[in-house]
């Protein structure tokens, strides 16, 4: 099980700073969509270059063109991409492609994908290296969680890693690591922590222990 820090409302600079604090307790470092629209790609070839270390996920959220956006987000630095599970499966298939000539990994983010089990199968078959269950900021406000939609994931997923994202805290961490996910995505959690380096270094022990 790896911890992966969510980042979607900083700058390039205000990032460097929140990844320096925790670098040493998590394993992959997610430029949100937030970010690469007010930034660019720059942010996370910016994170790249300064935590070589660190894996770096674009959440590009792809939904169209999944070999070239693939393309791009890998000359930044990017070591995985984000496709969304409600695109056309050419546009994963597309996007695992490049992906595999690049030497990345591909998530799929199942955000209003309706029918979980069926489409995470299908995806699955397309080769993906993870799938992603999130509960986005609309669904956290209506109190929707993601615990069921990961439990239909893994009943069906024969390849692929799963993932977890949306709203984890520290004290909802031991339901989240009960749930047996391969990745889990903390945002918030973390980086409106009093104390982020303690709070990422308490997430990381239970994920180990896990």
């Amino acid at each position: 099980m790896e911890l992966q820090l969510a980042l979607d409302l900083v700058n390039i600079e205000e990032a460097k700073v929140l990844v320096k604090e925790v670098e040493s307790f998590i394993d992959i470092v997610e430029i949100g969509t937030p970010i690469v629209i007010n930034e660019g790609l720059h942010a996370v070839k910016a994170i790249k270059e300064a935590f070589p270390h660190l894996k770096v996920l674009a959440d590009l959220k792809i939904m169209d063109a999944g070999g070239y956006e693939v393309m791009k987000a890998s000359e930044a630095g990017a070591d995985i991409i984000t496709v969304l599970g409600v695109s056309d499966d050419s546009t994963i298939r597309g996007a695992v492609e490049e992906a595999r000539k690049q030497g990345n990994k591909i998530m799929v983010d199942m955000i209003n994908v309706k029918d979980i089990e069926t489409r995470a199968a299908e995806i699955d078959a397309l080769g993906v290296d993870y799938i992603c269950v999130h509960s986005g900021y609309d669904h956290q406000a209506e109190g929707k969680n993601s615990f069921e939609e990961l439990a239909a994931i893994k009943r069906v997923v024969k390849q692929a890693k799963t993932a977890i994202a949306g709203g984890i805290k520290i004290d909802t961490l031991q339901e989240v690591i009960s749930a047996k996910p391969d990745l889990v995505i903390v945002g918030g959690g973390i980086t409106g922590a009093e104390n982020k380096s303690a709070t990422a270094s308490q997430m990381q022990q239970w994920i180990k222990q896990a």
